[in-house]
């Protein structure tokens, strides 16, 4: 049976509202050491002061690139990921750029997420395909490019788009993945027994924000 500190591995606890205050970020990270998360996933500018909170704790720093929505150059999603892993990121969250994937420029597309990776050889990256404005062959092809890149995760949803996370977006994931990538079930994931769908559909890491109430809900569970 999986216990809470086995969940709480799973999660990269989120905190990305645009209005969220230092005062919000500080007290979010304290409060995500009550629990072993995985890492916590913040906004790019907060990254030094929870890196110097979380200094020599189990739960990572976490930050995104080309977030929201992916267009940004790859001059600058390299400054902003260089700048971040020198703030003491530990992993990155990359937003893929869907309007050229879109176009079918899929060779730059590919190009971008090779050269992030490359760029950063001791960090964890995640490649977000926005799953929600790609057909099931589009999830596919943007999976076996992340691939190709050599990233360490392939990432469902941003949590800002129309829809997020589906466990048969995970399966099929997974599916074309055949073990050469890990996937990372995000978006609208806000309870208990969706975080347990996305584990038991063999998502290896699940971002929310909701990773607290998810952990007092299972530990709650337990005592009934």
């Amino acid at each position: 049976m999986m216990t809470s500190s086995e969940l709480a591995g799973y999660i990269d606890l989120t905190l990305l509202k645009p209005q969220v205050t230092t005062k919000d970020i500080e007290a979010f990270i304290r409060d995500a050491q009550k629990y072993p998360f995985a890492s916590v996933c913040i906004p790019p500018y907060h990254v030094r002061k929870a890196a110097e909170i979380l200094k020599g704790s189990h739960t990572k720093v976490g930050t995104v690139i080309g977030f929201p929505l992916g267009y940004q150059t790859t001059s600058v999603k390299l400054y902003e990921a260089r700048e971040a892993v020198e703030s003491g990121a530990d992993e990155i969250d990359m937003v893929m750029n869907i309007s050229r994937f879109k176009s079918g420029e899929l060779s730059m597309v590919q190009d971008e997420i090779s050269k992030i990776v490359s760029s950063l050889p001791k960090i964890i990256v995640k490649i977000i395909i926005e799953t929600c404005y790609l057909t099931d062959e589009e999830k596919v092809i943007a999976c076996e490019m992340a691939i190709k890149g050599r990233a360490d995760f392939v990432k469902t949803s941003t949590g800002f788009g129309p829809a997020g996370a589906t466990v048969d977006d995970v399966k099929l994931l997974l599916n074309t993945a055949k073990e050469r990538i890990k996937v990372k079930a995000s978006g609208g994931i806000k309870t208990l027994d969706g975080t347990l769908k996305m584990i038991n559909a063999e998502a290896v890491r699940i971002g929310t924000s909701a990773g607290m109430e998810i952990i007092e809900e299972f530990l709650n569970r337990g005592r009934c």
